[in-house]
């Protein structure tokens, strides 16, 4: 099995920074990708990032291209989410997601484990 533990939510004002943490742990893959989604109180979880461990170009959904960028660190097995200009709108909890066998996907149901969410709130 796979672990996943977020870190590095919080409160921040409109304009500012945030970086969350995904640490994995547990059964490694020889390929599997790993996503970054975000759930607001009373809407759907959404795709915000993806990146393929084996490299490759990352995704982003279009409401957070420019502002927010996935990377990976092998040595540490830890997917990093940095997001900059946060807009209200960021407003969300957010889930650390592994996919395996596979390359990026963008719908909830293509990935086989999550982590427990970080909250992530910027005040206006």
């Amino acid at each position: 099995q796979v672990q996943l533990v977020e870190s590095g939510g919080g409160l921040v004002q409109a304009g500012g920074s945030l970086r969350l943490s995904c640490a994995v742990s547990g059964r490694t893959f020889s390929r599997y990708a790993m996503g970054w989604f975000r759930q607001a109180p009373g809407k759907e979880r959404e795709f915000v990032a993806g990146l393929a461990w084996s490299g490759g170009s990352p995704y982003y959904a279009d409401s957070v291209k420019g502002r927010f960028t996935i990377s990976g660190d092998n040595v540490k097995n830890t997917v990093y989410l940095q997001m900059n200009n946060l807009k209200p709108e960021d407003t969300a909890v957010y889930f650390c997601a592994a996919r395996v066998n596979f390359g990026v996907d963008r719908n909830v149901a293509g990935y086989n484990y999550w982590g427990q969410g970080t909250q992530v709130t910027v005040s206006s």
